[in-house]
């Protein structure tokens, strides 16, 4: 079953009843909204005056609810997720972390082709020169020693972007992208644990001040994903370039958004849980091949 995102941006009192999540108004204690704990995927916290009690959170965790905090910029800045999401997490944990250097480099290398795959699409699809895109895919070396990965990207945003330059704290559409790519770091976080893996480990990112190498690894196909909402949002927005609510709400849409992947179509939260998957078969040596979407 699709799994819902809730995104909470007012003041909220949250409690448990009957395994629903019931969001209260803390002034006038008129019951908001309520909503199955079991149907749910992510909870986004965007206010400073929400409270949720513990059995709450214990009831997210259980049916590992991603829980999602935002700064005072309303960006996502905080991931809670529970330590096992699998039965056999300690069994591929190992697995994963005994990962050897060549089978790493494997997998970046079809990491990376599958990213510069989606860019291409969408810069096709958006009727851009993309041709160039190809000879880059087609150049990619195994562990990506001569950063392709890199120089794709220089030649993508030119196209996708007019004199924009992708920076964390830059001018729109930086914003909507970060909120984006944040939103879709943490599904792929969620998505690892609930197949048995741990984050942490990357593949090919090893900062050791980074909690989510592993995530960052396996979001980069799907980042696409990310920047299709956020044209499709400039185009129908052009005047708008705060990240608000109606903004917010376009972008979360991406767990819900239609991918193709091994030849069916599914929603893109589904399709993450088959990459994981298959990652993990890749860890425990059943296979070679991280199953990604195609755009």
């Amino acid at each position: 079953m699709l799994k819902r995102s809730i995104y909470i941006g007012n003041p909220a009192y949250l409690k448990l009843k009957d395994q629903q999540l019931k969001i209260e108004d803390p002034v006038t204690k008129e019951i908001k909204g309520s909503v199955a704990v079991e149907d749910m995927g992510f909870l986004i916290l965007d206010h400073a005056q929400i409270t949720l009690s513990h059995p709450v959170i214990l009831s997210l965790q259980q049916q590992n609810v991603a829980i999602i905090s935002c700064d005072d910029s309303h960006l996502p800045l905080g991931l809670m997720l529970p330590l096992t999401g699998h039965v056999e997490h300690s069994e591929r944990l190992k697995h994963q972390i005994n990962c050897s250097e060549p089978l790493r480099k494997q997998l970046w290398k079809q990491t990376v082709e599958a990213k510069i795959f989606q860019q291409k699409e969408l810069l096709r699809k958006l009727n851009l020169p993309y041709n160039i895109m190809v000879d880059y895919m087609n150049a990619v070396k195994s562990g990506d020693t001569t950063n392709m990965e890199g120089i794709a990207a220089q030649y993508y945003w030119k196209q996708l972007f007019e004199d924009f330059t992708r920076e964390r704290k830059g001018d729109a559409p930086n914003n909507f992208l970060n909120f984006g790519y944040a939103v879709l770091r943490s599904m792929v976080a969620r998505a690892l644990v609930s197949s048995g893996l741990h984050p942490t480990i990357g593949i090919f990112h090893r900062n050791k001040y980074n909690a989510y190498c592993l995530a960052d690894d396996i979001m980069e196909p799907y980042r696409p994903y990310v920047d299709a909402l956020v044209v499709n949002w400039m185009d129908k927005s052009p005047a708008s370039l705060i990240l608000d609510k109606e903004a917010k709400k376009h972008l979360l849409r991406l767990a819900t958004q239609d991918v193709y992947i091994n030849g069916l179509q599914r929603p893109l939260m589904t399709a993450l849980s088959i990459t994981t998957s298959s990652l993990c078969k890749c860890f425990m040596g059943e296979t070679r091949i991280v199953h990604y979407p195609m755009l």
